[in-house]
């Protein structure tokens, strides 16, 4: 199919699903969901031409003709494989987009705090829900329209003024059945009051080795004086196709912290983008994408600072083999009014083979003359003295290669305060890398 077919595909399933809703069509959220398929009308699904997106071509996914739901039988033992052993932390878990409520388990936490699927609160507090939805992630092109349009599931969390979660959150996202195509279409919004503390881990993982597609929106909203870390990791097959879009607002004296672990997937798409919107907060940004065969993991962040005194921080790093493809086009904007801004940005690849291939592009827009920005970027191979090095201590090649390897993505890890999770993240580069 081309863009136009695929287009009016899901134009076509919207009005299917608008035609059974009966009176729900009114709500004041359904019209939210009309506006989206309207403006996905107008922006369809980006393509080579997008200056954002020329170097991602999305042509192998609308080939596909996607289903949206398919019964899957698992249960607690079958879902161990992708929980992270050791930590203390709330599940929450949605099968092919839908949540499993048998397979979930929140811990008790303080008085106010929200760890609740959004198709509950859209059905029993919907004002909650428009409080929110929508404030943050502006549609500018057609997955986020298509994500708006069609949003149901996903994990809404909200935590009161001066309150800390207890653990972290797991969000386990799992896609997959036999013979069919799926697309997961997972809607999460997350609200930080002033004074509080969470931790969120986002997984996806495929069930199946047939080619399905999630297209995810996150808004997050870090209130004053507040912290909010999240962790993304891919790790669906590597037929399979992602697009996620993560946009965070911050508030004064406020740390947003941003891990994305990129390992599985045949087209991957990670916007990453933060609105330093108080002063004194700071906006952590770190990535790490491990490719091979034909594989195709495109990074965009976009850090902007609106207000003075702020801080950003930004370091990817890429490790490529075989044919596969990467693509970092970073940005730091720095408004007029937004002086004394101090910016570091940083990438580097790692290129392990003649045919794998990085493009790359930082890029600093500043309208303010009292800062401190700097970015880079370094691409190459494996220093061939280190390995060498290793080889002249007994290791062989494979192992010193991997060696280096660790090491250079370990600089990613090391701001990772929890043990296990930092030793976790660790084994999936080491298994990735056998």
């Amino acid at each position: 199919m081309d863009n136009s077919q695929s287009k009016n595909k899901f134009i076509s399933a919207f009005n299917n699903v608008e035609e059974r809703m009966n009176g729900e069509s009114k709500s004041p959220f359904h019209q939210l969901r009309k506006a989206a398929i309207k403006k996905f009308d107008e922006l369809d699904f980006p393509t080579v031409k997008n200056e954002d997106w020329k170097y991602t071509n999305i042509a192998p996914i609308l080939k596909h003709d996607f289903i949206t739901s398919a019964d899957v039988k698992t249960n607690k033992k079958a879902i161990e494989q992708f929980l992270i052993p050791g930590l203390k932390a709330s599940l929450i878990v949605f099968v092919n987009g839908s949540y499993s409520k048998e397979l979930s388990h929140i811990t008790k936490q303080a008085a106010g705090i929200r760890i609740e699927n959004l198709d509950a609160l859209l059905k029993n507090e919907p004002e909650l829900v428009m409080q929110y939805f929508g404030r943050f992630a502006g549609i500018d092109n057609g997955f986020t329209a298509l994500n708006t349009a069609f949003a149901k599931e996903g994990t809404v969390i909200i935590v009161p003024d001066n309150t800390e979660v207890d653990g972290h959150i797991h969000i386990l996202n799992l896609s997959g059945a036999s013979g069919k195509n799926l697309i997961s279409q997972p809607r999460n919004i997350i609200v930080a009051g002033k004074n509080s503390r969470v931790k969120i881990i986002e997984s996806y993982h495929s069930l199946s080795e047939e080619e399905n597609f999630t297209n995810t929106v996150n808004e997050v909203s870090v209130g004053d004086n507040s912290y909010v870390e999240i962790y993304r990791l891919q790790r669906e097959n590597m037929k399979s196709f992602h697009v996620n879009r993560t946009q965070a607002r911050l508030g004064k004296n406020s740390i947003f912290t941003h891990y994305s672990v990129t390992l599985g997937g045949s087209i991957v798409r990670n916007d990453t983008n933060i609105l330093l919107d108080d002063e004194h907060s700071t906006g952590n940004l770190y990535g790490l994408y491990l490719t091979e065969g034909s594989q195709h993991v495109d990074n965009h962040t976009l850090i902007d600072h609106a207000k003075p005194n702020c801080q950003s921080n930004e370091m990817y790093k890429g490790v490529l083999n075989d044919s596969s493809r990467g693509v970092f086009n970073g940005k730091v904007f720095v408004r007029e009014d937004a002086q004394k801004t101090n910016a570091y940005q940083s990438n580097k690849a790692i290129l392990l083979s003649d045919t794998a291939v990085i493009d790359t592009k930082p890029q600093l827009e500043i309208y303010a003359d009292d800062v401190k920005c700097s970015h880079g970027a370094a691409i190459g191979q494996l220093d061939d003295e280190a390995v060498f090095y290793l080889r002249s201590r007994g290791i062989g090649e494979e192992m010193a290669k991997t060696v280096l390897i660790r090491a250079f993505a370990n600089d990613i890890f090391e701001t990772i305060e929890n043990e296990v999770l930092h030793d976790h993240l660790n084994h999936l580069v080491h298994e990735k890398l056998k």
